[in-house]
């Protein structure tokens, strides 16, 4: 089995996929591209995610002679070793020029968590519709989008539904942290590659600086995401004077104790959302990336959390509003306005409602068992 996931959120679902194969046939083997959750799955990491994760255009120029090489690399496994499947995770432009190679070789390609096809550069889908075989989606509006123009679909569910632990303890965690003067507790989350942590987490950093003017007891919690190294960030850390505490390895214990959460757009906002913490989006890229996506993006939002329920749940912060004044302001509204508070807590429960059920991840491993059956599987 050849599996590829480029970012630190497709290392943990592909982990998660990886595992429900397995339980239901423990002889599969997998090698492909990954991080450290999917080698603890079991599978042979040719090359790692955090080397290949890129953000905006002008940042894969950056990893090119990576990402070449592990083309290459793949190319060569799908001709000579012919893979019983192919399992593609969002990581769209490269994991397409494999699904071409693939198709090419009559490898079987299940492409799972799609790309934002229906965000951005929508006549992708023309392109998948020729090389992969079956998509699972994750995101309700999906199935219909694919299978309107002719791409066989399977809406699965959202997998970060079967991670996220209950919440039933939170308020009275938060009570906890108001009784001890240890308050407010703010998440950083500047995102799963080092541009977008780069770029976001010195302006997270100063707006807490700003907000710790009013609150002295402030503190700000960062999970670490697996494809960042953690001397990186310390070393951001270390040009601040607010209080950062660094979680390793468990995103949802930090966020459970948050009040509010400063957050890089993407698929971490959907876990924040789970989790039911108010939260601010921010996204900024190269001025050129940003020329050329808001030529490009035809949807009226930047984060899931508010593309999934078609409003404004949270405040998006973009570009030249990523300041951090700004980033101060939306966050003292959420601490200081219960209502506004009250509200988007709410909303957030809406978010939930809508992605499902949970057991992602064994649909999926059932529709990949499907598609090899009869295969010889390496």
């Amino acid at each position: 089995m050849l599996i590829v996931a480029g970012e630190a959120s497709a290392d943990l679902h592909g982990s998660n996929l990886v595992k429900s194969m397995k339980r239901l046939k423990p002889s599969l083997v997998f090698q492909g591209i990954g991080g450290k959750k999917m080698e603890q799955a079991g599978v042979k990491i040719l090359f790692s995610a955090s080397d290949m994760a890129v953000v905006g255009l002008t940042e894969v120029i950056t990893r090119i002679r990576i990402i070449i090489r592990a083309s290459i690399r793949l190319k060569s496994i799908i001709r000579y070793r012919r893979p019983a499947l192919l399992i593609l995770i969002d990581y769209p432009d490269f994991n397409l020029h494999i699904a071409r190679i693939a198709k090419r070789y009559k490898i079987p390609v299940l492409y799972y968590i799609s790309p934002q096809v229906w965000a951005w550069r929508s006549r992708r889908v023309k392109k998948i519709a020729r090389l992969v075989d079956r998509m699972a989606v994750i995101l309700p509006f999906e199935k219909a989008f694919y299978r309107q123009r002719g791409v066989k679909v399977d809406y699965v569910g959202h997998p970060l539904l079967d991670i996220c632990p209950a919440d039933e303890n939170k308020d009275l965690t938060m009570v906890n942290l108001k009784a001890d003067h240890d308050y407010p507790v703010i998440g950083l989350l500047p995102g799963s590659r080092e541009a977008e942590v780069m770029s976001l987490l010195p302006v997270m950093l100063k707006s807490a600086e700003i907000i710790r003017e009013y609150y002295p007891a402030m503190r700000c919690v960062l999970p670490l995401a697996s494809t960042i190294k953690s001397g990186f960030v310390q070393s951001l850390i270390s040009k601040s004077s607010v209080r950062v505490e660094v979680v390793h390895g468990n995103v949802y214990d930090a966020l459970k104790v948050c009040h509010v959460a400063l957050v890089a757009s993407g698929t971490v906002t959907l876990e924040t959302a789970i989790m039911e913490v108010p939260m601010v989006i921010v996204y900024r890229v190269s001025p050129l990336s940003y020329r050329v996506g808001r030529v490009m993006i035809k949807v009226p939002f930047i984060g899931l959390v508010n593309l999934v329920v078609g409003e404004a749940v949270v405040p998006e912060l973009i570009q030249d509003e990523v300041t951090p004044e700004r980033l101060a302001d939306e966050v003292r509204i959420i601490i200081e306005d219960s209502v506004v508070r009250e509200k988007m807590i709410n909303k957030l429960k809406a978010v939930k409602r809508c992605l499902g059920r949970g057991g992602a991840s064994d649909k999926t491993a059932g529709i990949a068992l499907k598609m090899i059956n009869g295969s010889e599987v390496i």
